[in-house]
C-alpha cells in the first residue's frame, strides 16, 4: 500500500509545478505546530485544532495567497476576529507575478528588463512576426505572435491582483481591443502608453465600444509616474514604480492624474 503524502510533500509538489499554495501554521496558543494547507480549487488539508478556526483561517489564507503575502494573523480559538489567543503564520508560495506587454516597440525591451529585475514572468505579444521575436526581446520569458485580445481570451481568466498588463502599441486596432479584453480580467494593473492626445482619442474609442467610467478608472493612461522619464529605460522605471504604488496603495504622481507634457 502506497504511503499517504504529507502536507509537506503536497506543498513541495505544488511549488515544483508552480501552482499556488499556502501553509498556515499555529505559532502561538493552543496546538502550536498544527498546520493547514490551502490550495486554490481544492479542499484545505490538515487542521489547526477546531473546525471553525480551520474554516476562517482557510478563507483568510486563500486571500493572502491571492495577494502573494506572507504574514502572521491572530484569532480566537474558534476563529473569532479581533482576538489574539491563536497566532497563525501564513506562508504563501505563489508563482511569480506576470507582466503581459502588448506591442513589440522600442519601450518594450526596457520594460521587460526592469520587470524581470522585480521578479515578473514577462510575456511580450505582438501580431507582427517581424517585430515579435526572441532575438529582439531575449529578456522576455515568452514572445507570442498573436493579437492581444486573442491572447487575453486565453490567459485572461488566470490573471489576478499581482499581475500587470501594459499596452504600449499606440495603434487603435491593437490597443483598444487589448484594453477592453484586459478590463474583463481581474488583473491588478492595467496601463496604456501614449501622449495625452493619444489617451483622449483612445478614451473616446473605448467609450464608443461601451466601456464605462468605472472601467476607464482602472486604466492608467498615460502610463507611468510623472517623473520626467524620457528614455525607454527611464519610462520602464516610471511604469514599474506606478505598478508598485498601485499594489501597495501608496499615493504617487501618476501621469494620468497630472497635466502638461509627459516628458
Amino acid at each position: 500500500m502506497s504511503a499517504v503524502p504529507s502536507l509537506y510533500d503536497l506543498l513541495q509538489e505544488a511549488i515544483r509545478a508552480e501552482r499556488p499554495a499556502a501553509l498556515a501554521t499555529v505559532i502561538d496558543g493552543p496546538n502550536v505546530g498544527a498546520k493547514l494547507l490551502v490550495r486554490p480549487g481544492e479542499d484545505p488539508l490538515g487542521s489547526l485544532g477546531h473546525p471553525d478556526l480551520d474554516r476562517v483561517v482557510a478563507r483568510d489564507t486563500a486571500g493572502e495567497l491571492t495577494a502573494g503575502r506572507t504574514l502572521v494573523r491572530h484569532y480566537g480559538t474558534e476563529g473569532q476576529a479581533r482576538e489574539d489567543t491563536v497566532a497563525v503564520f501564513v506562508e504563501s508560495f505563489a508563482p511569480p507575478p506576470r507582466m503581459l506587454i502588448f506591442g513589440a516597440v522600442d519601450f518594450t525591451a526596457g520594460l521587460a528588463k526592469v520587470a524581470k529585475v522585480l521578479g515578473y514572468r514577462v510575456m511580450v505579444c505582438d501580431a507582427r512576426p517581424v517585430f515579435a521575436t526572441t532575438a529582439r526581446f531575449p529578456m522576455a520569458d515568452e514572445v507570442v505572435v498573436d493579437w492581444p485580445h486573442r491572447l487575453l481570451a486565453e490567459v485572461g481568466p488566470t490573471l489576478g491582483p499581482r499581475d500587470a498588463v501594459c499596452v504600449l502599441t499606440h495603434d487603435p486596432k491593437f490597443d483598444v481591443p487589448a484594453v477592453i479584453a484586459a478590463l474583463r480580467t481581474e488583473v491588478g494593473y492595467l496601463g496604456a502608453m501614449g501622449s495625452r492626445r493619444t489617451h483622449d482619442d483612445r478614451t473616446a474609442r473605448l467609450r464608443a465600444e461601451g466601456v464605462t467610467d468605472a472601467e476607464l478608472a482602472r486604466v492608467m493612461s498615460p502610463i507611468g509616474l510623472d517623473i520626467g522619464a524620457r528614455t525607454p529605460e527611464e519610462t520602464a522605471v516610471s511604469i514599474c514604480a506606478e505598478i508598485i504604488a498601485a499594489r501597495t496603495g501608496r499615493r504617487a504622481p501618476s501621469l494620468r492624474d497630472t497635466s502638461g507634457s509627459i516628458h
